[in-house]
């Protein structure tokens, strides 16, 4: 409760959005509040450009680019660092208002070989891969090129044609799998 308050605080919208509460400004995402077991998340979708002198965000995985997230264990930590989350906050909502972008490096992951085969043999496929976005190309690489074995990538690219043809991504249909 005390991390929604300063972020309502702060003047944000408050939405659902990827069943998580989602606060924007001007119709534009600026955070998002998770609930876990263990802990809780303030996550910011262009944390890679707040800064940070504590070192209090981290990226939420290794492959993760744009956004940071400060990981909460406890209301007292949450008291503790409320200057530096609203801080953050504003932060957020500048650089949304100036239309900052995260430069990332482009370095595409390379293309399992089976995808590859996949998408020559089937043009359809080749054509509705090209048509999704670059990041929900790279999520499918990414969940292609994981298993070690070939005959498991092979697996893994037959169970999610079916998503490609229709212009999903890996993860859009996540919690209706899980």
């Amino acid at each position: 409760m005390e991390l929604r308050r300063i972020v309502l605080s702060c003047g944000l919208t408050e939405d659902i959005k990827w069943s998580n509460p989602c606060y924007t400004d001007h119709k534009k995402n600026i955070c998002m509040i998770g609930a876990f077991r263990e802990w809780c998340t303030i996550s910011f979708f262009k944390g890679a450009l707040i800064i940070d002198p504590k070192g209090l965000l981290e990226k939420a995985g290794e492959n993760t680019h744009h956004s940071r997230l400060m990981r909460i264990t406890s209301v007292d930590q949450v008291l503790e660092h409320e200057d530096m989350l609203r801080q953050f906050i504003h932060e957020a909502i500048a650089l949304e208002l100036e239309g900052k972008k995260v430069e990332v490096a482009k370095q595409p992951e390379p293309m399992p070989e089976e995808l590859m085969t996949a998408l020559k043999k089937n043009a359809t496929l080749k054509r509705a891969f090209e048509a999704l976005t670059p990041g929900r190309q790279r999520g499918y690489i990414l969940h292609f090129s994981e298993p070690r074995q070939s005959k498991t990538r092979e697996s893994r690219i037959a169970k999610c044609t079916p998503m490609i043809l229709e212009g999903k991504g890996i993860h859009d249909d996540y919690r209706n799998r899980h």
